[in-house]
C-alpha cells in the first residue's frame, strides 16, 4: 500500500548564503497534505552566533540582538521541527529555492546527530512558475519569490518580507495560485462543434 505524502513549505533565513560559515536564524513551516490543505504551521528565532550573520542579512531579516539572545537553540528548534511533522506520511519540502533550506537543514541536522526527517525529493516555486510562463505564453521576468509573487497579484506593500513564516505563506499562497492556473480547463468552457454547418466551433453559450 503506497503511503501518504504531506508537504512542508519551509522558509529560512540565514546569517549569509553559505552554509559553513553562516547560522540558520528563523525557520517557518507550515504543513500541508498532498492537497495543499493545511495541518499546521509554526516559527522560530533561531540563536545564532552574531560574528556568523553578515550585515546585508542582518539587515534584510531584521536582526536585533536581543530577541535573538533568548531565542532556542538549533538542536531545540530542529527537535521542534522534526515534531510537527506527520509521522504516518512521506514529507517532501517545499518552498521558494528550496534548495537553500535544505543544505543548511541538512547539515544542521547532521551536526546536531538528529535524524533528517523530510524526504530526498522537494517541490520548488520557482519550477512551477516557470512552467506556468510556458504554458501562458509569458516572459519568464526571473525565478523569485518577488518576481512569482508579482505576477500573480499576491504581492502586498512593502514587499517580501524576508520573514521566515510570512514567506512560508506566501510561497504557498503564490504555489495555489500557479496550480489553479494550470488546471484542467472545465469540459463546459471549451468551444463545442456547431451542429447547424456540422464544421466549425461555436462558443458555448
Amino acid at each position: 500500500m503506497a503511503r501518504e505524502y504531506a508537504f512542508a513549505f519551509l522558509d529560512c533565513e540565514f546569517g549569509g548564503l553559505d552554509p559553513e560559515l553562516h547560522d540558520i536564524t528563523e525557520v517557518g513551516v507550515i504543513v500541508t497534505d498532498d492537497r495543499l490543505v493545511e495541518l499546521g504551521e509554526s516559527q522560530w528565532r533561531v540563536a545564532a552566533r552574531p560574528e556568523r550573520i553578515t550585515e546585508s542579512s542582518a539587515k534584510m531579516f531584521g536582526y536585533d540582538p536581543e530577541l535573538w539572545a533568548v531565542a532556542p537553540g538549533i538542536r531545540k528548534v530542529l527537535t521542534e521541527v522534526a515534531e510537527m511533522l506527520p509521522k504516518d506520511r512521506i514529507v517532501v519540502p517545499a518552498g521558494q529555492n528550496v534548495r537553500m533550506d535544505v543544505l543548511f537543514l541538512e547539515r544542521a541536522y547532521k551536526r546536531c546527530e538528529i535524524d533528517y526527517p523530510f524526504d530526498y525529493h522537494v517541490l520548488d516555486l520557482a519550477t512551477l512558475y516557470q512552467a506556468w510562463t510556458l504554458v501562458a505564453g509569458e516572459k519568464l521576468g526571473g525565478l523569485s519569490l518577488r518576481q512569482a509573487a508579482t505576477t500573480a497579484g499576491l504581492l502586498k506593500e512593502g514587499g517580501v518580507a524576508h520573514r521566515a513564516l510570512e514567506d512560508a505563506r506566501l510561497t504557498l499562497e503564490c504555489y495555489r495560485h500557479y496550480i489553479g492556473r494550470l488546471a484542467p480547463v472545465e469540459p463546459q468552457t471549451l468551444a463545442m462543434p456547431d451542429p447547424e454547418d456540422g464544421s466549425g466551433a461555436a462558443e458555448p453559450a
